[in-house]
């Protein structure tokens, strides 16, 4: 589904009136190479990508057309589901309704969204209904207490010579079983709201996504904002633990505190009432740090996180609170990681996660978080999207790559290397990888472990992965020794199972949505 680069290309060059002699000696290639470029018979990303942009005064998202190209995914999404499969819709069709009629392309994969969210909701309440032990002890006690009422409520209307103590008791009795009953019903209703929240915790992600990718996961605003916060910070000193301590109580009245107790299972957390931000003394120094920036951000300018989620791409409340969230933690990333010398750094080191982690005496996956925000128009970064699991495989969070169809939920392709990071722990796995439309990517993963627990805690690894299109993999230190011009290499992935048409893939789990494919025969022995 890769987009027609070369004939953007073509298109804007002839707009502009430049000859492709003309805009070769620009960029610096031959016109005869740009002639091949134009007719899309040679992919172009990275530096020369950039540079011809610049030239035809064009952003690059409109060259590469990753908004259409997303999309198309989410119209394939919508045509692969059982209630669209039976129409035979698939690749070509999405294309032709993104190409002809792209608001209708955009109004179907909202009703997409709106019909996901709701059928999870369905399936979350009969869930609950079939099998949740909690919620039919409930409803037993819900009928043992109307039964009392009912029972005591007759005998005061029944039996007319009752003394006056035996109708208080039965009063009494009845008041008891009525507050009760109304106590398990609103633990009913709670468990209800869980499934409810469940359900709808896929569709405020999307919610947030469309908002990262709108602003191509760069927030001009919030950048100056870290920019103004660090500079009041770096008056006392460099940006450090000691100086972001002394800042919280200077600033802001806000005392730190390290203690050995757990709070509620939590290793770290704020107590507005009592001013004080506490950690347990294992959490690791870069969380500690990178939590009290992101508690500068909520408290110093709350009005730009306001600002940014005042978004009509934000429907609703829990939304524009889960992107609250995000934006703060992104301008403590900004604050502790200032764009300018870090992108400086990352080229330095060509990107190499481990390096910067030293550097700046950061964590892994703060490192990949930056690295996916480097996209200021004229300093921009290699373009990383992010994925994070966690020991069983589920994704736990995610940072949307234009061109790459990440779930928004569930499981990934089980060939990804976040998983296959888990077997070869605190190293790096890189995967060369080609997905069925023939778009490649490469993918760069570790797991790690989060050390913020006591001894007789489980510390549970969890796996991080950047990811990046194959066009900008030789600006990272992560292609050295890799033939990126021979994709024999490639490893076969799709995005799930249930998403993926690959007819003879030998690791599938789970049957494939595509109409257009034959089932395999069996999944293959657990």
């Amino acid at each position: 589904m890769r987009a027609p680069i070369g004939l953007r290309i073509s298109t804007r060059r002839k707009a502009l009136g430049q000859s492709q002699a003309a805009l070769a000696r620009t960029v610096g290639v031959s016109a005869s190479y740009l002639n091949l470029i134009e007719a899309n018979k040679r992919q172009v990303g990275g530096t020369l990508l950039q540079k011809i942009a610049t030239a035809l005064d064009i952003d690059i998202d409109e060259l590469t057309g990753e908004a259409e190209h997303r999309l198309i995914h989410e119209l394939i999404e919508a045509f692969a589901d059982p209630i669209l499969a039976g129409r035979g819709f698939g690749l070509d069709n999405a294309r032709q309704l993104v190409a002809t009629s792209p608001e209708i392309a955009q109004i179907l994969a909202t009703l997409y969204r709106g019909y996901t969210t709701a059928n999870a909701n369905a399936d979350a309440y009969a869930n609950r209904l079939r099998a949740d032990p909690l919620l039919s002890q409930l409803l037993h006690q819900v009928l043992s207490g109307i039964t009392a009422v009912r029972a005591g409520a007759e005998i005061l209307g029944d039996v007319p010579d009752l003394s006056s103590e035996e109708r208080e008791r039965f009063v009494t009795s009845i008041l008891r079983e009525a507050g009760s009953l109304s106590a398990v019903a609103q633990n009913l209703i709670g468990q209800f709201d869980q499934s409810s929240d469940a359900g709808r915790s896929v569709s405020t992600r999307r919610e947030v996504d469309d908002m990262i990718f709108a602003a191509g996961n760069y927030f001009p605003a919030l950048e100056a904002v870290a920019d103004k916060v660090r500079l009041k910070l770096e008056a006392a000193g460099p940006i450090n633990e000691a100086t972001l301590v002394s800042g919280l109580e200077s600033m802001l009245g806000i005392n730190v505190l390290r203690t050995a107790r757990k709070g509620d299972g939590k290793s770290f957390g704020y107590y507005p009432e009592f001013r004080t931000l506490w950690f347990r003394n294992t959490v690791p120094q870069s969380t500690r740090q990178f939590q009290m920036a992101r508690l500068f951000a909520e408290m110093l300018h709350p009005e730009a996180l306001d600002a940014a989620v005042d978004t009509p791409l934000l429907l609703t409340d829990r939304g524009r609170a889960l992107a609250r969230r995000y934006l703060a933690a992104y301008v403590a990333g900004a604050m502790l990681f200032p764009y300018d010398r870090f992108i400086e750094d990352a080229e330095s080191v060509r990107y190499d996660i481990d390096a910067l982690s030293e550097l700046y005496n950061a964590s892994f996956e703060q490192m990949a978080h930056r690295l996916v925000t480097l996209r200021r128009s004229d300093a921009q970064g290699v373009p990383f999207g992010f994925l994070r699991s966690d020991p069983a495989g589920r994704l736990t969070k995610h940072f949307p790559l234009p061109g790459l169809l990440l779930p928004h939920t569930g499981h990934a392709c089980p060939l990804w290397a976040i998983y296959s990071a888990f077997r070869t722990p605190g190293q790096i796995v890189r995967q060369p990888v080609r997905f069925l439309d023939g778009s490649r990517f490469l993918f760069i993963a570790k797991a790690v472990t989060r050390r913020s627990s006591g001894f007789t805690d489980q510390a549970l690894p969890h796996s991080v992965l950047i990811a990046t299109d194959i066009l900008h993999a030789d600006r990272t230190v992560y292609a050295d020794g890799l033939n990126l011009a021979d994709g024999q290499a490639d490893i076969a992935v799709g995005p799930t199972c249930r998403l993926c048409a690959r007819p003879d893939c030998a690791s599938r789990q789970e049957e494939p949505f595509s109409p257009t494919m034959t089932p395999a025969p069996a999944l293959r022995p657990a």
